[in-house]
């Protein structure tokens, strides 16, 4: 924001956002991958190439149990509450507030979210994973419209 108009800067040789943006489009996590609770997700790109093959992006969510699929290399940064997260060994690891952690492409994982989570999260998309991110993204819109 400028500080003198009150309006995001457009700066054309990068692109800035914040952890905390102001406005979160929903994010519902596939009903059929939910193993405890209601966990509601969020999340807004703050940054991308135009390509869509690296992104960030922040994401949120409340408490519940839930498997991940990541369909592309992506790496978190948690900035708010804690997640414990179990890989398909059964070892888990909880992750705060500064943990930083990379999951590589076609792993599943499991979150147990206490009560809240907030992320940042770099993507890194490789071709043959762009069809997995355009399914999630219809699934989410399809999920958002019957909610």
């Amino acid at each position: 924001m400028s500080a003198t108009t009150g309006h995001q800067d457009v700066i054309t040789t990068f692109q800035a956002g914040t952890d905390d943006p102001p406005v979160m489009d929903p994010a519902p996590i596939d009903p059929a991958t939910i193993l405890d609770g209601a966990p509601v997700a969020r999340a807004r790109t703050q940054a991308g190439t135009a390509d869509g093959r690296l992104s960030t992006t922040v994401w949120d969510c409340t408490a519940g149990r839930f498997t991940w699929f990541f369909g592309c290399d992506e790496i978190v940064h948690i900035v708010e509450g804690s997640v414990v997260v179990t890989d398909e060994q059964g070892r888990s690891r909880t992750l705060g507030v500064g943990d930083v952690a990379l999951f590589e492409k076609d792993t599943t994982t499991t979150w147990d979210v206490a009560e809240y989570v907030r992320k940042v999260a770099i993507h890194r998309v490789t071709v043959d994973a762009l069809p997995v991110r355009a399914l999630r993204k219809v699934r989410g819109l399809v999920a958002a419209r019957r909610g």
